[in-house]
């Protein structure tokens, strides 16, 4: 029946406020926005890189980059473990090309060597729930001693898949750092990352800060030996030779970090008190306290290099055994330099070096641009909608016409509230929209005709048109829906773009065109009580 309880119409009219006050911030500017009482919603929705501008940056990992720090790391780990007790005596330990080779010097100890280094093959879980493992490296005895590491095509594959993720949360949380509206951050192939960063006034500043590895670590200066008399001869084993960033003097370290930045819990810019230089304070985790605690305990009176992306940044002496967990890097920071390395700092290191194979910034006029071009489409499509439901069904039409408007300005009220980002696809899921609400309140009209001319009366035409045109209304939209799911969790960028306008737009559909249409259709019903309808 068109009978509408209080509470019912209470709701719908509620619904509809809401959209309107959700979407009413996007007609003001900012400043006028701030001015508003607090009750009043100031979101505006968030527009995606095609219409406001902003950066478009596609990186790929360096798998040549990735392989030989692994390589590295294992060459440390080969050497420990031959360093066990009983010690095992080699010679020739090092990286060659695309592996890591040493030597065992006495044959009778070949096989104890071999249960070593086999403990090095770093095993890798690939089954959903670790039931499947496959090695990291293989190792190969080339006789006369000899072992040869390489990485094995499935441990290599799934170990950049993984450096391919952590890269991408590290890239997140650093643009978030920056406060970029709303960063579209994804996976392109098997090693490669998008990034898209609508309204970035500064393209190369968001470059230099994805781009940084921002690994930190924490050595002991080495003083077996200067400096000069290791870069004249060779540097004692489990040694590396580092410069310093600002004088590029050279500093010789152990080369096994004793803290690392994964164990950093914050970073933050701060002024020195007497020279009042910007200077970067951090602060480790429970676990990395203890460890620095210790470190420094053990280590009083000894110089400690604090080395970011192998460049040593100071090398202060350990006076006191440092208890409180935090710590100071000082240099000759400009504030930006400092609230750069802050932001580096407290984002986490990426896992492998990143190198920009596409860039482009996407100016604000061609953004301007297209939004006018898309409201002029969109004004023609709605005219041409307008014009054409008010002459085929008259009155009947107005509402119709009504309902839209209510639809048009939810669907832009939720996107305001979610946050979510609007593309020129996303326009184009709303103008779509348009046409799926005008075609259920089609199929609903026609319905009421052919019952009018079947011989009911207009109040019995009317409750019929709507129930028996709610089944197909239905059926459709789920079918939509269905196809707009699938497009949401396939495609990426632009194309989830239009999958959620068109989600957010199904679901306000079935509410205006139904809904909210059967509403007005009822108030003008009992207050007309024609005896034929004018459709």
């Amino acid at each position: 029946m068109l009978y509408f309880a209080r509470w019912k119409i209470a709701l719908i009219l509620l619904v509809v406020l809401a959209g309107v006050l959700a979407t009413l911030p996007n007609f003001f500017s900012k400043s006028t926005l701030e001015s508003w009482p607090d009750f009043l919603p100031k979101r505006q929705i968030v527009l995606g890189l095609d219409l406001q501008g902003g950066a478009y940056l596609l990186y790929e990992v360096d798998s040549e980059d990735y392989k030989q720090q692994q390589f590295r790391q294992l060459v440390g780990n080969v050497r420990q473990a031959l360093r066990e007790n009983p010690r095992i005596g080699y010679t020739g330990l090092g990286i060659q090309g695309d592996s890591v080779q040493v030597r065992i010097r006495d044959a009778a100890k070949i096989d104890e060597a071999r249960a070593r280094l086999n403990e090095q093959l770093n095993p890798l879980n690939t089954g959903v729930f670790g039931g499947q493992t496959v090695n990291e490296f293989q190792l190969d005895d080339q006789g006369d001693g000899l072992f040869r590491f390489t990485f094995t095509d499935d441990g290599l594959q799934q170990r950049l898949a993984k450096v391919v993720e952590q890269s991408i949360e590290v890239i997140r949380r650093r643009v978030d750092e920056l406060g970029t509206t709303e960063p579209s951050i994804q996976r392109q192939g098997t090693d490669r990352i998008l990034v898209e960063a609508p309204g970035e006034s500064d393209p190369q500043r968001l470059k230099d800060i994805i781009g940084q590895t921002a690994q930190l670590t924490f050595h002991l200066v080495d003083d077996s030996m200067s400096p000069s008399q290791a870069l004249q001869s060779r540097p004692p084993a489990g040694t590396m030779i580092v410069y310093g960033v600002e004088d590029q003097l050279p500093y010789l370290l152990d080369e096994t970090p004793l803290l690392t930045g994964e164990e950093l819990q914050d970073a933050s810019v701060a002024f020195d008190q007497q020279t009042n230089e910007p200077v970067v304070n951090f602060r480790f985790n429970t676990a990395g306290a203890r460890k620095f605690a210790d470190v420094t305990r053990q280590n009083v009176n000894r110089p400690f290099a604090i080395v970011l992306d192998n460049e040593v940044i100071s090398a202060p002496v350990i006076r006191e055994p440092i208890t409180g967990g935090s710590g100071q890097i000082s240099g000759s920071f400009t504030v930006e330099g400092a609230d750069n390395l802050a932001v580096l700092l407290r984002a986490g290191a990426l896992p492998a070096k990143l190198n920009v194979i596409e860039e482009r910034s996407v100016g604000p006029g061609l953004g301007a641009d297209s939004i006018e071009s898309g409201k002029i489409a969109s004004y023609v499509g709605a005219a041409a909608v307008v014009i054409f439901m008010i002459l085929t069904y008259g009155v009947f039409g107005v509402m119709s016409n009504v309902a839209l408007f209510a639809n048009v300005t939810l669907i832009f009220g939720v996107l305001t509230t979610l946050q979510a980002t609007l593309t020129l696809p996303g326009i184009a899921g709303i103008v779509l929209t348009v046409g799926m609400a005008v075609d259920a309140n089609v199929l609903i009209y026609e319905r009421i005709r052919e019952e009018m001319r079947a011989g009911r009366s207009a109040v019995s035409a009317i409750d019929a048109g709507y129930q028996r045109a709610m089944g197909t209304i239905l059926d459709a939209n789920i079918t939509t829906l269905v196809a707009a799911l699938i497009l949401f969790f396939i495609g990426s960028g632009p194309v989830k773009g239009f999958a959620v306008t068109l989600m957010v737009g199904i679901f306000t559909t079935v509410f205006s065109a139904v809904t909210f249409s059967r509403f007005l259709v009822s108030t003008w019903y009992r207050r007309k009580r024609p005896s034929t309808l004018p459709i």
